[in-house]
């Protein structure tokens, strides 16, 4: 069983930057793929960004340029460093792998 624990999330103002970490459980952290997810206030949560165990990253539209997926894996941890951030990227954020959830870090953006 995996078991992940984001923190990082905060309240900052818009054009801001935070970075969220995850840190997880399990030998084989190194060889999975590991993703972000938000969701946003009455909706649906959606997909933000996910990293293979090689590296390959993938973004959301409404991040690029703007998010940054990362791992380290002598760590066991991944981070997602959100910059400029906007008032409606006000979610919570979750972290994902192999069908766990983490329980969600909250992220507000002020206007």
């Amino acid at each position: 069983q995996v078991q992940l624990a984001e923190s990082g999330g905060d309240l900052v103002q818009a054009g801001g930057s935070l970075r969220l970490s995850c840190a997880a459980s399990g030998r084989i952290f190194r060889l999975v793929t590991m993703g972000w997810y938000r969701q946003l206030p009455g909706k649906q949560r959606e997909l933000v960004a996910t990293i293979t165990s090689g590296g390959n990253t993938y973004y959301a539209d409404f991040v690029k340029g703007r998010f940054t997926i990362s791992r380290d894996n002598s760590k066991n941890t991944v981070y997602l460093q959100m910059n400029s951030l906007k008032p409606e990227d006000t979610a919570v954020y979750y972290c994902w792998s192999m069908n766990y959830w983490g329980q969600g870090t909250q992220v507000t953006v002020s206007s």
